[in-house]
């Protein structure tokens, strides 16, 4: 074959083919159809729609009927499906950002079965004869290019027959001539070798002729859906394999080696890549101009492979991006890709709770049976397993009238407790099953919190009874779901020079700026000159994790002022709470934990602020252990925790009448709603 003919001249084209080929069904929602998919009315009971479970009529888990869209089965995030329907009709990308565990990757997958299927292509790569560094790439209807690789391979095996027999024949002549009338045996038998292997080394040209099917879609029911997350360059972009063996006829045609990397495996789909600030500068670029363009070369990513010359003509990459990530995501993020992403696109922020409605337990009711659905081998969940799953996402939320979106980790928590049922060989998981499970599956800071507490036990770190001068028990939260009790201890001693507040223990930013804050009033309520005396504050054993946050402000405060005044703190109690300038205790965050904590701690009152006593849902094997004691103002902290009677009262007085009367407790509550986010 000469070097200039083309390959379409060669072998037969997908236009010689039988193309009739059925079209896929197209999966869009028509417009106007609302997302998401309420629980069949039937199932729920008149009149008791403000139970835990909104009012089904179920006995477990296989009562409830489970939609067949993935897009039904998200869980809250009503703005988020709304988006994402849109973002499919019009083939826009979204970017989402939130927690961990919101139902991200469950919604990129959802609007790829949202996507149409008749527009799917195969792409086919084929050998240059003018460049073989530089492979053409045609692009088909999805389902042919397995149709145009058979009609190659077989066009491949004719003449590869042919150029046997003929080998054969010649061979045959040969060898005949050489012992018949030449009589030189040894000759003839070396001639028909190099016939033979001449034969077979020219045969590679038309093996390398069968092109390479690079995207297969004939087996694809929806547009296709490529997760990215943490892929290396070759596996995003494309790649072309080393080859090492370059020359002598045994090389491999650049064509065979082209590997196709996930933007062109999602053309005509999704893309979703999370945490998408690891990707890095260069990949960004790159996956940017790919978006722009709707097509990107493959060449070898690697600068010492031999894949490095070959690069091939574009091949398309029509996705639609899905980009996922923490808060954290948008500030390693490329700013031209974010750009892109919002200029032709949509930004969503993940929510991580949703307001308790009947509506919402029935859905999370049916959240618990696709878990069980979806892993095949548990066992149903009984009536009451799943009231306290309820329960558990009420709790979680650490908000009053809210439940947690967090369902990977509540998905987690139901396998768990099947697991737990399973080993049993129970019928059914019951709220048992589930009780265990909470304890099993608790995180790593939960038991290093935990073991914490048990260890100051031992040594007497956590001081739970009797009255001690410029010492208290201050609460803090490790991770997400587990709180400590730590010490905080006063001292006021002379200055060798100037005055200053002294803290250590780790304290970050945010910690130290409280502190400053806590000086504000102990300098507007002392008597003494306190620029002739050091306070030192001491948070006892924080470790390497330090103290971030405010919410110890009130603990600090009530500490120095015990110090200063020499009045001692009742120490079978413990709190928390953040503390403004002029002496109100502020909301804080993971109230119910601390609290916990305390409880565990063998300690009987926590004090905690009036704004988050809503947020309060303490497990109910620590309701009976433990007082809670809201408070509003650093006055009515003093109140409760100092201990001495007339000293107190005076102390009290006289802080009341310099910062200000105590902020009544309503009014506390009805200023909540425009105070800070509890940190």
């Amino acid at each position: 074959m000469s070097n200039d003919t083309d390959t379409d001249d060669a072998f037969p084209t997908e236009s010689e083919i039988d193309s009739d080929s059925e079209s896929g069904a197209e999966t869009t929602v028509p417009s106007g159809e609302k997302l998401g998919s309420d629980v069949d009315d039937e199932a729920i009971i008149e009149g008791q729609e403000d139970d835990l479970l909104g009012g089904l009529d179920i006995e477990s888990t296989a009562d409830i009927e489970i939609p067949d869209r993935l897009v039904d089965q998200v869980i809250g995030q009503d703005h988020a499906r709304d988006v994402v329907m849109k973002a499919a009709k019009q083939r826009r990308h979204v970017m989402m950002i939130g927690t961990p565990g919101t139902g991200k990757s469950m919604l990129a997958k959802a609007m790829s079965q949202l996507l149409p299927k008749e527009d799917l292509q195969d792409v086919l790569v084929y050998h240059n004869p003018d460049d073989g560094n530089a492979p053409k790439v045609r692009t088909v209807p999805g389902g042919k290019g397995k149709q145009i690789i058979e009609a190659h391979k077989e066009e491949a095996q004719k003449r590869n027959q042919m150029r046997q027999f003929l080998m054969w024949i010649i061979i045959a002549i040969v060898l005949g001539y050489s012992l018949l009338i030449a009589g030189q045996v040894l000759l003839g038998i070396l001639a028909a070798g190099v016939i033979y292997i001449a034969f077979k080394y020219s045969s590679r040209s038309t093996d390398a002729m069968i092109p390479n099917l690079l995207i297969d879609s004939s087996d694809t029911q929806t547009a296709p859906f490529k997760d990215a997350t943490g892929a290396h360059a070759g596996a995003l972009l494309g790649d072309v394999r080393h080859d090492p063996f370059q020359s002598g006829g045994m090389e491999t045609p650049s064509h065979d080696r082209v590997e196709s990397g996930a933007i062109h495996e999602a053309n005509k789909g999704v893309l979703f890549l999370d945490e998408i600030n690891t990707l890095d500068v260069r990949s960004q670029q790159k996956l940017m101009t790919a978006i722009q363009e709707g097509e990107f070369s493959i060449t070898g990513q690697s600068e010492r492979s031999s894949g490095a010359m070959v690069q091939t003509e574009p091949v398309p990459t029509d996705f639609v991006m899905v980009a996922a990530g923490n808060l954290d995501a948008m500030e390693n993020m490329h700013p031209a890709l974010r750009s892109r992403i919002k200029g032709y696109g949509y930004e969503v922020y993940m929510d991580d709770t949703i307001e308790d409605e009947p509506e919402m337990r029935r859905k999370y009711a049916r959240f618990v049976a696709q878990e069980v659905d979806k892993d095949g081998r548990l066992p149903h969940f009984t009536r009451d397993a799943i009231e306290e799953m309820i329960l558990e996402a009420q709790r979680r939320a650490g908000r009053k009238g809210h439940l947690s979106l967090k369902m990977r980790d509540l998905g987690g928590l139901v396998r768990v407790a099947g697991d737990i049922a399973r080993a049993e060989d129970a019928e059914f998981t019951t709220r048992e099953h589930v009780l265990q499970a909470k304890n099993r599956s608790r995180s790593i800071e939960q038991q290093l919190a935990d073991t914490f507490i048990e260890r100051r036990k031992d040594y007497e770190m956590t001081v739970a009874q009797g009255d001690v001068v410029g010492r208290i028990n201050g609460l803090a939260v490790m991770g997400e779901d587990s709180g400590i009790v730590l010490p905080v201890m006063a001292e006021v001693t002379p200055s060798q020079g100037p005055g200053g507040v002294i803290a250590t223990g780790q304290l970050k930013e945010m910690a130290e700026e409280a502190v400053q804050n806590v000086s504000a009033i102990i300098k507007k309520f002392s008597d003494e000159n306190i620029s002739e005396k050091d306070i030192h504050i001491q948070f006892v054993q924080t470790g390497q994790q330090g103290v971030d946050g405010d919410s110890a402000s009130i603990t600090v405060a009530a500490a120095v002022i015990s110090a200063l005044e020499d009045v001692p703190v009742d120490q079978n109690l413990a709190m928390t709470g953040s503390l403004s300038v002029r002496g109100d205790v502020l909301p804080v965050g993971g109230v119910t934990h601390k609290i916990e904590a305390a409880a565990k701690a063998g300690l009987e009152r926590v004090i905690i602020p009036a704004a988050n006593e809503q947020d309060v849902m303490i497990e109910d094997e620590y309701k009976d252990q433990i007082e809670v004691v809201p408070v509003s103002h650093i006055s009515e902290v003093l109140e409760v925790a100092l201990a001495g009677e007339g000293e107190k009262d005076g102390l009290v007085d006289r802080l009341k009448s310099i910062t200000g009367q105590a902020l009544d407790r309503q009014q506390v509550g009805q200023q909540g709603t425009g105070s800070p986010s509890p940190q």
